[in-house]
């Protein structure tokens, strides 16, 4: 079919750039040509549809995606319609009971033509790829990029690199390429056969053949790699993954259509060596349609048959729902009768099939979201991810009952999993909400490994140098309980592993379940993939869910952390009596309306050393991290009863509301300093003379002043005292969260000065103080001027500013 139009100028495009901030350089301003030398081609192009197939919001339902593509196909009968990849896999509910075939059926309705693999094609493996899903579909899977290992080319088919179709004269090539990423993000053991190979370059080289060898006119790259955003500089960014192919796909390329991002975006990227050929068009398109049917891409080429060239080339993305002013969202084409028979159906099996019960659950089980509340962290510790890892190891123990810790991949989390729902009951579970969950029907792997391992598998979280997130956070099994330092560089970032409460042995050998994508090294998690004596348990995950909350139910959710991050700085030799310490707590809540504990106690050492309030913030650092919910524990190491030569003391922080409890040991010197020679607890009537000794008031109420006399030390936690505390030429004096209702006054100290965290009634006077390490003075409330003079170190107040209601001078005028 010839389509009339004496002009086609080039300007619309250069300007539409222009606008893009691209800067077309040496485009000419119009190109004229003969219209009855010219064909004008449409390709229409989906990515990420997922299985998508009912009308659902913006989603527009294969039905109606069916009747766009065949109206566009009666504007212009030289259409053709190809997809980018994710066509299936992580599909819903109303696909996936039916290994998605409902889907594939409906999209050869629709008239697929060719698509890239997306790397949820390769979801049950490269075998079913090629030997379901692949006859089936009436469509060409393309995949330049995936190549059989050549030792195994006689045992395994190969995909096909390229497609083409000759439209009304004109040759319009397809090559196929799938993200390089694919290893990690579908089961390793499934795609063995195969080599993933570089985009570009293996594109490049199929584009010259198809050229050279079969004459295509026209040659568009089907690719599974998409930008990061819907920027033009992300798209091009060369430090990306998708920025290296689109620069760096040669000129032959006259189209990228893409996906996997499930990003919408609509670029034209300027071509030098078009430019320096004084083409007609100087543009490329590089296009993707978003996700789940929200769009169809649409490119126009206008191919003059005579000159073999392009004369010019639109894009543009074409929405198949409309927003209705009260937010709801109208599909903009009618239902088409056969696409829709095969949905109903579908739609009817997984009514029969996903209404069974499965159980209950008294609230929500979600996943963890980032800042904006709305978007999946794989990054974050969750409610769901626990329960998972919960229900794989009781499903394990069934038939390998000495397995002892389970863990989740994040990514095989696919939806939250609600106490309330529409056409349900509340708190009831169906066999179609625990399929959402968890859809890729992965089966339960059993293996041994050394404690040692465990904590690199751990470490593995944070994941290699150019992955697709910088890290993972892994569901863990009730009883296994980790802290670590998040600044820590790589591979020393876990600080203690437990199970049972036990430190883990780094040369025991434990039993461990996963699902058979982490068992072969998915998500980077390679350790996992060196396990011995492994055994296939032959259980689905999903069927680990079902018994579970059948022999559970109602199950709640465990609100407390599985994983804390922990840092401090330790002084070398350990913590002396009276050192100031300081604890930074991260991980502490979880990220989606979950029960939040605002404060936390501690306890070191069996003495309660303080309360401290939680910070819930949440920003873009946390996006991709474990780190919302950060405390910071700041306490004066107490003087005890004789520690009996102990080398470190508990820190035990715990939040009252959602019974996160962490251990923290905090390393004691050799020379702590005297054991309390007195303690006292409870009330004490009277003044209290400090004679000789160590005095220890912990938790104490004095009613009456404290004087400390030579060489005696006072070492107050918690403590009341209802007059002023003073001191001349003690040895030491530490004050922690202590109420003082009077002076104090600190003269001649030769040990120890710490006052942290306390309320002082008046004044606070420090003078000539020659102690061993700088006096603290850190957090406190003084109703009153804080003086201090002659005082060798000069006093610190580690960064916490005090609440001083008179003047500040001497050398605590910075304080």
């Amino acid at each position: 079919m010839r389509l009339r139009r004496r002009l086609a100028p080039l300007v619309a495009t250069a300007t539409m750039a222009a606008i893009a901030g691209i800067g077309l350089v040496g485009a000419p301003a119009a190109y004229a040509y003969d219209a009855d030398d010219t064909v004008e081609i449409d390709i229409l192009g989906i990515n990420d549809f997922h299985g998508r197939l009912e009308a659902n919001g913006q989603e527009a339902g294969a039905a109606a995606l069916a009747t766009a593509v065949r109206d566009m196909r009666a504007q212009n009968p030289n259409t053709i319609f190809a997809a980018a990849g994710d066509l299936i896999g992580a599909s819903t509910f109303t696909s996936f009971i039916q290994q998605d075939n409902p889907t594939i059926d409906a999209l050869n309705a629709a008239g697929l033509e060719v698509s890239a693999v997306g790397n949820h094609e390769f979801d049950r493996g490269y075998d079913d790829l090629v030997n379901r899903v692949i006859p089936r579909a009436t469509w060409e899977y393309i995949g330049a990029n995936v190549r059989v290992k050549k030792e195994l080319q006689d045992r395994y088919k190969q995909l096909t690199e390229s497609w083409v179709k000759e439209v009304d004269g004109v040759k319009v090539g397809f090559v196929g390429a799938v993200t390089e990423h694919l290893s990690e993000l579908v089961t390793p053991a499934g795609i063995s056969m195969l080599d993933i190979l570089d985009i570009p370059r293996t594109v490049n080289e199929v584009a010259d053949e198809l050229k050279a060898k079969q004459g295509a006119d026209i040659v568009v790259l089907l690719v599974h790699e998409g930008a990061a955003s819907t920027r033009y500089e992300s798209a091009v960014d060369p430090a990306s993954d998708f920025g290296k192919i689109v620069n760096g796909v040669d000129k032959n390329f006259d189209a990228v259509i893409s996906g996997h991002t499930h990003l919408s975006y609509d670029h034209k990227v300027p071509v030098k060596e078009w430019q320096d050929e004084k083409r007609p068009v100087t543009v490329r398109p590089v296009v993707s349609a978003g996700q789940y049917g929200y769009n169809l891409s649409k490119i126009t080429f206008t191919y003059d048959r005579t000159k073999k060239q392009a004369v010019n080339v639109d894009s543009k993305i074409v929405p198949l729902t409309e927003r209705q002013a009260d937010g709801t969202w109208k599909p903009l084409y009618r239902p088409d009768p056969a696409a829709k028979a095969i949905v109903d159906g579908a739609v009817e099996v997984a009514k029969r099939e996903g209404a069974r019960k499965l159980g209950e659950i008294t609230a929500d089980f979600n996943r963890a979201r980032q800042s904006n509340g709305t978007t999946e962290n794989r990054g974050g510790e969750s409610p769901l991810g626990s329960l998972v890892a919960d229900a794989q190891l009781a499903g394990a123990r069934t038939t390998d009952p000495s397995t002892e810790i389970a863990f989740m991949n994040p990514g095989g989390l696919r939806t939250d999993m609600k106490y309330r729902a529409q056409g349900k009951q509340d708190g009831t579970v169906t066999y179609k909400e625990a399929a959402e969950v968890q859809p890729f029907a992965n089966t339960l792997v059993t293996m041994t490994l050394t404690g040692k391992q465990i904590v690199q598998v751990l470490e593995e979280q944070w994941q290699p140098e150019g992955a697709s997130r910088p890290f993972l956070k892994l569901g863990v099994s009730k009883g296994l309980f980790y802290t670590y330092d998040p600044t820590a560089p790589k591979g020393r970032h876990i600080t203690s592993v437990s199970l049972g409460g036990k430190p883990l042995d780094p040369a025991k050998s434990y039993r461990v379940v996963v699902n058979s994508f982490l068992a072969s090294g998915g998500d980077n998690f390679s350790t996992l993939n060196e396990g011995a004596d492994k055994r296939d348990t032959g259980q689905v995950d999903l069927q680990s869910m079902v018994t579970y909350l059948g022999e559970n139910s109602p199950v709640a959710p465990d609100y407390a952390q599985r994983a804390i991050g922990v840092r401090f700085d330790a002084p070398q030799g350990g913590f002396k009596t009276g050192d100031p310490v300081t604890v930074n707590l991260s991980s502490l809540l979880f990220t989606t309306g979950e029960p939040k504990d605002e404060k936390v106690t501690a306890t070191f050492a069996g003495q309660k050393v303080g309360t401290f309030a939680v910070d819930a913030t949440a920003g873009a650092s946390t996006d991709s991290t474990d780190e919302v919910g950060r405390a910071t524990v700041e306490f004066a190491v107490p003087a005890a009863p004789a520690r009996g030569g102990a080398t470190s003391a508990d820190l035990v922080i715990t939040g009252e509301t959602t019974g996160t409890a962490v251990t923290v040991a905090i390393p004691l010197a050799a020379d702590t300093g005297p054991a309390c020679t007195t303690t006292i607890t409870g009330r004490h009537a009277g003044p209290l003379k400090v004679s000789s000794g160590v005095t220890c008031l912990n938790g104490a109420a004095v009613s009456g002043p404290v004087t400390v006399r030579k060489g005696a030390s006072l070492h107050a936690t918690g403590a009341v005292v209802s007059g002023p505390i003073s001191a001349s030429k003690a040895a030491g004096v530490s004050l922690n969260q202590t109420t003082v209702g009077g002076p104090v006054t600190v003269n001649g100290a030769t040990d120890k000065l710490t006052i942290l965290d306390s309320k002082v009634s008046g004044p606070v006077s420090l003078t000539n103080n020659r102690v061993a390490d700088a006096p603290v003075v850190s957090g406190n409330r003084i109703s009153g001027p804080l003086s201090c003079s002659g005082n060798s170190p000069a006093p610190t107040n580690n960064g916490k500013v005090n609440t001083v209601s008179g003047p500040r001078s001497g050398q605590c005028k910075g304080l």
